[in-house]
């Protein structure tokens, strides 16, 4: 149980330029209903900025904080909520006092690019953390010394990831069980037609190439294939030597992909590779040159070919128009 001496868990959001309008909601509406259903006031919540000024989300709806950071005393938790690339307004004292506040045992976490702050304050050491599927090749280009998960939450001693939205109603879930049992967390769950409550080891769907399917959907030696694929995204393989190892000649490789995705292997893992290309041109500050070396090419030129294309426009294009939407103090990355 969280609750002591009938005094609320209190959960702070610390939410940066930028951040995902919906993960703020998916965390505090679970809560709410909780305290509803239950008839007391057992979470409390905080709306928290760097420096208590008012903070943009990616959806060009402003919020106020409570406070500003400088003044988070007598959280329970307290959640960064990010884009992957907003700055700390002073990195070196923000970083510090969250590194204060969890040496002082206060539960720190994570939810959709908010891991990436957390990174960057060293947060994550010698922990595993949950990072939305979106975010994967970017994160592990930045930090390539930390171990992360598919999976959707992970909770990890005094450290707790959520992947996405969703994610983090399963994470609230989590701690709405721990402190009010089970049934009120289905009925939490059952008011907002959540229709299942995913733990810690669910790991993430991931749409398919084709569009109408998750991976998880594919038959089992495409699913293998498709998992070789993408952990040799820097270092392709030929689809002959994939073959080899699910098992199965080229030729049939070439049948079960075609008929689950809709492409040819080949066709697939450039989609792999094109869309790890994606995140890092959006999502990181790292070169063409850089980018195309990430993702199996030796050069940036056939690399902005495939690009182009894969998604109608340049990397160079890509990237300029994203940071036409980003928010004021979130900084843009360069285009070159």
């Amino acid at each position: 149980m969280v609750t002591v001496n009938n005094s609320p868990a209190v959960l702070g959001f610390l939410i940066f330029p930028g951040f995902p309008m919906a993960c703020l909601t998916s965390a505090i509406e679970p809560l709410r209903a909780a305290n509803e259903i239950a008839g007391q006031t057992a979470f409390a919540w905080k709306l928290i900025s760097e420096t208590g000024d008012r903070v943009r989300s990616s959806a060009a709806v402003s919020f106020d904080p409570d406070l500003a950071l400088r003044d988070v005393e007598d959280l329970n938790y307290l959640f960064l909520l990010s884009s992957p690339l907003a700055p700390f307004a002073t990195a070196k004292a923000t970083q510090g006092h969250l590194r204060r506040l969890a040496r002082h045992g206060m539960t720190l976490g994570g939810v959709s690019g908010g891991v990436f702050p957390m990174a960057r304050a060293g947060l994550l050491e010698d922990h595993v953390c949950s990072v939305h599927w979106c975010y994967e090749a970017a994160f592990a280009a930045e930090f390539p010394h930390l171990r992360t998960t598919d999976d959707v939450i992970v909770i990890d001693r005094q450290r707790q990831t959520a992947s996405g939205a969703a994610a983090v109603f399963d994470l609230m879930l989590h701690l709405i069980d721990q402190t009010l049992g089970e049934d009120v967390t289905t009925e939490v769950a059952c008011w907002f037609q959540h229709p299942l409550v995913r733990g810690q080891g669910v790991r993430q769907k991931i749409p398919t190439v084709r569009g109408e399917s998750t991976s998880d959907m594919l038959p089992e030696t495409v699913a293998q294939a498709v998992r070789i694929f993408a952990s040799h995204i820097e270092d392709p393989l030929n689809v002959a030597d994939v073959a080899r190892i699910v098992g199965v000649s080229p030729r049939q490789l070439e049948r079960l992909f075609k008929g689950s995705t809709g492409r040819s292997p080949s066709q697939y893992y450039r989609s792999l590779r094109m869309n790890a290309a994606r995140q890092l041109v959006q999502y990181s500050r790292d070169t063409m040159t850089q980018i195309a070396l990430a993702v199996g090419y030796a050069t940036a030129t056939p690399m902005v070919a495939h690009y182009r294309e894969a998604f109608g426009l340049t990397p160079q294009q890509d990237r300029k128009k994203i940071n036409l939407f980003r928010v004021e103090n979130n900084r843009s990355i360069p285009s070159v």
